[in-house]
Parts: structure tokens; sequence; C-alpha cells
């Protein structure tokens, strides 16, 4: 019985101490998340800490560090981490970025693990966002997170000023290219200056273009911009450049023009709208946001991209799996649409009711529908440097008159495709 007793005792002392060192590898697992320096501040840190908070009570000896990054710090930052082994255990990014940082091995192939969930879950996102992150079929490196699709804002003071009727937003893009006409006349500027960033001249070539004639064909290493369509785009900014501030769809003197009713028009991403809707309260800004109307009726403009969540490999990749699919989920997703009144990846949240009538986010919806990927096909190959300042050059010097528009495009094509074979 001593015997007995001794024995039950060291199995107890082993089970004890087995639990013991489960319970000492658990506390050990902490998760690294980077983000967006824009979710690492204010209303948006608050929430992203609520989700840590949530998961960290159902998952005992879990911690979670956040930390906001800039966009490049961000890559280069994961970039740097894989040659190191100090990838954080999850990260965003962009979808264009994807490549690049699967190449050099900052992201595990969540394939298997993704298609062992329950098919409720794996349905909610927005099915071309998700094949975004498939360069296969049995590949997965990404979750598709947040979004935007280009929206065309409106200085509805500088429009009655000029005459233009703003009860119905243009339709085509022949009756938009009237009203910057009418807005110039009546001695205010209509647009910025499209040709100086790579994103507008893409919103602006999608007015006539889309997905098929834009973009990258990796196997042979081309570009498939068509030279009939960007003929007819490099004449569309030839026409606008004396309409234009001259300064950029990103810089805030473009902000601050139109906030000063000095600027009728402004392409760009649904971010802008917290500081035209503060502006609204503080000076009386009048201004909405409509889709970017293309060349014929039904046809949009504009751009359209997601930022994505992905998981590193390595011995917390299962938590860091489940913390990812915790964020990207439906529930957490229609929290942060209501924060951020923000479109984002997950269909389901964004057709839930209270959800879907947001006036931001209805319009995003749509004009990410109807937008040009801005870097497509994604995790196919890794954008050189020098593909986005080639079209920046050529559409800069096609509106400033250095050669024709016809000319300009072929030249573009041209040099594009000795970028992407090089």
């Amino acid at each position: 019985m001593t015997r007995l007793r001794a024995l039950a005792a060291g199995a107890a002392a082993v089970f004890a101490l087995g639990i013991a060192c489960s319970a000492a590898k658990a506390a050990d697992t902490t998760l690294e998340y980077w983000v967006y320096s824009d979710f690492a501040q204010g209303d948006a840190l608050a929430m992203q800490k609520e989700f840590i908070s949530e998961f960290e009570k159902t998952h005992p000896g879990v911690k979670i560090n956040i930390t906001g990054k800039g966009d490049d710090d961000l890559t280069a930052g994961q970039i740097a981490g894989a040659t190191s082994g100090t990838v954080p255990d999850v990260f965003m990014n962009g979808q264009a970025f994807g490549a690049q940082l699967a190449k050099v091995g900052a992201m595990a192939n969540m394939y298997d693990k993704f298609m062992a969930l329950p098919e409720d879950y794996r349905k909610q996102f927005d099915v071309d966002a998700l094949k975004g992150c498939m360069p296969t079929e049995k590949e997965l490196y990404c979750l598709p997170y947040t979004g935007f699709g280009s929206l065309l804002f409106r200085n509805l003071t500088v429009l009655e000023k000029a005459g233009v009727d703003t009860k119905t937003p243009p339709a085509t893009w022949d009756e938009w290219f009237d009203q910057m006409k009418k807005v110039k006349a009546a001695g205010m500027f209509a647009i910025p200056d499209e040709t100086l960033v790579f994103n507008s001249i893409a919103e602006i070539y999608a007015t006539s273009g889309d997905n098929s004639s834009w973009g990258f064909n990796w196997k042979d290493k081309a570009t498939l911009i068509q030279p009939e369509i960007m003929t007819k785009v490099l004449q569309k900014f030839v026409d606008m450049k004396p309409l234009s501030s001259g300064t950029s769809r990103n810089d805030q003197a473009t902000k601050d023009l139109f906030i000063s009713n000095q600027l009728a028009f402004h392409t760009v991403g649904p971010w802008v709208n917290p500081t035209y809707a503060e502006a609204a309260k503080a000076s009386g800004l009048k201004y909405d946001f409509v889709l970017i109307p293309g060349d014929t009726k039904g046809k949009t403009g504009g751009i359209r991209s997601y930022e994505i969540v992905s998981v590193a490999p390595g011995k917390n990749v299962d938590t860091a799996f489940e913390f990812a699919t915790f964020i990207t989920a439906k529930e957490q997703m229609i929290r942060w649409a209501k924060l951020l009144s923000r479109y984002n990846a997950n269909a389901a949240a964004m057709s839930d009711p209270e959800v879907a009538k947001l006036p931001l986010i209805e319009a995003s919806v749509k004009a990410a529908h109807g937008a040009t990927d801005v870097a497509a096909p994604y995790f196919q190959g890794t954008v050189p440097s020098c593909y986005n300042s080639t079209v920046i050059d050529h559409a800069s010097a096609a509106a400033d008159g250095e050669y024709a528009p016809k000319e300009g495009a072929e030249k573009m094509i041209a040099d594009l495709n000795d970028c992407l074979a090089e």
C-alpha cells in the first residue's frame, strides 16, 4: 500500500508538473501585432485594444502587444524580420506588397488552417478580395481586412458658384469635364493635378479602362495597359491640366483648397472624410461624395485596394492565426465599420443592416465594386519601383505637352515592359 501511495503521489507530481509547464508555456505566448499607425491612435486604438482584451480573456496565458507603424516602416520591418527571424506574429499591410513579403518568407501559408474553419466563416469575405490573397488554389497568405474604393468628393459651394446643378452627380466623363470647365471659368480650381501620383493616374485610367487592361502579365513580364486606352487617358490629363490646382491628390494643400472653397473636386479614398466632416462642423464646408463617372453611363472610375492581415510562420503561428480570424470576423468588422464608417472586405459585415445604411459605406461598396485594382493580380510578382515612376513620368510629360498622347502612350508601354523585363 505504501508503494502504491508513493507511485500515486509521484504520478500526481508529474501531472502537476505537466500542468505547470503547460501554464508556463501559455504564459510565455506573446504575440507581436503590427498595425497601421492610423489604427494605433484615438478611437481606433481603443477598439483594437478591446479586440485584444476579448481575445486574451478567451485564451488564458496569451498576451498581445500592439504596435503602430507607418506604411514604409511596416514593409521594411517585415522584410527585415523575415531575414532575422523576428517577423511580428500578426501584421497588416497592403495587398500590393504581398508578393514581396511572401517571397522573403514573412507570411505563413494559411490555406489548410483556413479550409478547416466552418464554411459560414469562410463565406464571410468578399470573393474577389479573398482571391487576391491566393496566388494558387492551395495558397492563402492573408485575410482581407479594411479597404477602399475611390470617391469623388464635391465642394458644393464651389459648384453652385460656377452654376453647376449639384442635385444630380455627373453620370459620364463628358458631363464631369463640362463641370470642371465651368468651375475654371468662374475663377476657381476644378481638380488637383492628377498626374503627380500613381494612384490618381490609376483613378482616371479606370474611367476608360478596367482590370483587363491594367496591371501586369507576370508570365510574360509585360504591362496589361492598352495603347488606345492610355492614349485616351493621356488626352484627359492634357485637357485637365489648365483646370487643375497644381497640387497632388495627397497634398495637405489640396485639402486646404477644398475646405476654403477654392477647389471643386477631390478624387481620393474615404479616409479624407473625417477631415472634411470636421470642417463642415467648424467652418460650414458644404460637400458630398459620389462615384467617379466613367466614359459611359453606369461605368465608374477610381481604384480599389485592401489592407490585409497576415501571420508569420513560427512557433506562434496557430495562436496568431486564431487572432487573425478573430479580428477579421463579421462581429468585429461590424464594430470597426460603425466606428470608422469605413468599407472593409468582410461582405457579411457590409451587408449588415446597420452598416449598409451608413452613407460613406454605401458609397464605398459601390465604388469598390466598380473600381480597378491598384496593382493586380496580387501575390504573383513584386512590382519594381521603376513601374510606378515610369507611369508618373510619362503621364506628367504628356500633360505638359512634351509629346502627343498617342506617342506618350506608346513610349510609356515600351518603357514599362523594359522595366518589368529587367
